[in-house]
This record gives structure tokens, C-alpha cells and sequence, in this order.
């Protein structure tokens, strides 16, 4: 009995975490550049004088699918999208370097240059700070060109180049923040061959159909492992009552 309640507690615990992990990818089928959230099993065995029997299950979320997402139009000069396995530097809000595909780009009051989360864009020597009343637009290979109306015809000036860094060869993570970093820590190195396409973005990879038909599979799931619970119940009721009959 004691086997089954454990097992019982396992697939449970491990229905809600997936129940979390689906709700939070339906949430963000309309996100830019969101990547799908995978989670990750582990089977867990208690040791112990006569508890090897008591196998259960540590999930957790810590993977994505790395699929690239539909491209979407937009003719705005600062919305990039990126391709292949390249990666968006930006700066986390505890100051560590970490990585997306969102690339709906903006500068915020402080003249610097941020995506559609608020977080600073990274280039090599750090954020990139843009001149106050220029106009700017990005090249495929990353770089950020500034023009000074009041400057005329005159050609725009480099004033830094995204970072764009390559995830081959390198494990990395998807952590609370919805960024990527680096298992272990450090940072990626930076890809000079990656493009980007100026003017677009990327969609989110979650297919909204696919992720509707795993949320009932995941509550009809949860509801039969709850019935092993009921089932516990029962067997043990009917264990105690034929420890109550008369000898």
C-alpha cells in the first residue's frame, strides 16, 4: 500500500508540473521569438533498508525546443529576426550576459537600446547607447547605423554591432526569466558569419493546435493517476475490515 501511494504522488506531482509547463507555452503563442518549453524527467529511487521499491519521478522544466518560428513581416527598421542557431546578447536584470530570439528592438528614455522585454541589447564592449534625435537602422550582419537628420545627405555612423552570439558546441539553458544562459556560467561566443533579416520577426515556435490537444491529454493524465489514489483508499479500507473479522 505504502508502494502505491508513493507512485500515486509521483505521476501527480508530475501531471501539475506539466500542466504549468503547457499552460505557460499557450500563454506565449503570440510572444516574439519565444522558444517552447520541454520538461525534463528524471526517474528518483529513495534508499534505504527496504525502500529501494519506492520509485518515483523528479520533473522540472529546464529545456526548449529550439525550432525556428515563422517569420512575420513588419517594415519597422528596428525589428530583427534571427536564423539558424544564432542567439540575441542581452543584459539580465542581475547584470549577467544571457540570450534570446526576441528581436522587436526600441530605445528606451535613456537613449539605449533595448528589446521588447525592456533588457538591454549587448554588442562586444557592452549596451548600446544611441545619439539623442537620430534615426537608426540595422544591417544584416548586426550592425547599428545612426543618421543625424540635422547632418543632411550625410552617411550614417557605426555606433556599435549586435552582439550575435552561436550556441553550437555549447550547452545551454532556459532559466525563469525566459532567457538562455549558459549551463556551468560564462558566455557565448560571438558568430561573425550569423545575419539577421532587418525588418521582420520571429513568431513564437509554439504550435497552438499541438499544445491545445497536450493540455487534455495532460488533465486526463492527472485525472487517472488521481483515481490510484481513490484506489489506495479502497483496498485499504478492505484490508481493515478483514483485520476486524472474528477469528
Amino acid at each position: 500500500m505504502d508502494r502505491l501511494i508513493y507512485t500515486a504522488y509521483s505521476g501527480l506531482s508530475a501531471s501539475m508540473n506539466q500542466q504549468r509547463m503547457i499552460a505557460n507555452n499557450m500563454a506565449n503563442t503570440q510572444t516574439t521569438g519565444f522558444r517552447a518549453e520541454l520538461m525534463v524527467a528524471t526517474p528518483t529511487t529513495i534508499k534505504g533498508s527496504g525502500l529501494e521499491a519506492r520509485a518515483m519521478t523528479d520533473t522540472e522544466v529546464k529545456g526548449a525546443s529550439m525550432r525556428q518560428g515563422d517569420l512575420m513581416q513588419t517594415g519597422n527598421p528596428l525589428d530583427v529576426a534571427l536564423t539558424g542557431d544564432s542567439m540575441l546578447a542581452v543584459q539580465a536584470s542581475d547584470g549577467t550576459e544571457a540570450y534570446t530570439r526576441r528581436g522587436d528592438l526600441t530605445v528606451d528614455a535613456n537613449g539605449t537600446l533595448v528589446n521588447g522585454e525592456g533588457l538591454p541589447v549587448l554588442s562586444d564592449n557592452g549596451p548600446i547607447t544611441v545619439p539623442a534625435g537620430n534615426k537608426l537602422t540595422i544591417a544584416p550582419d548586426g550592425t547599428v547605423l545612426a543618421t543625424d537628420p540635422a547632418q543632411g545627405n550625410a552617411p550614417p555612423d557605426a555606433i556599435g554591432r549586435l552582439k550575435l552570439a552561436t550556441t553550437t558546441g555549447t550547452d545551454v539553458e532556459k532559466g525563469l526569466d525566459a532567457l538562455f544562459h549558459v549551463v556551468g556560467g560564462g558566455v557565448l561566443p560571438t558568430d561573425d558569419a550569423a545575419k539577421l533579416i532587418p525588418g521582420s520577426l520571429e513568431k513564437s515556435n509554439v504550435n497552438p493546435t499541438q499544445v491545445l490537444v497536450d493540455m487534455v491529454d495532460a488533465q486526463r493524465l492527472f485525472e487517472m493517476r488521481a483515481k490510484v489514489v481513490s484506489t489506495a483508499k479502497d483496498n485499504d479500507e478492505k484490508s481493515t475490515a478483514l483485520l476486524g473479522l472474528p477469528a
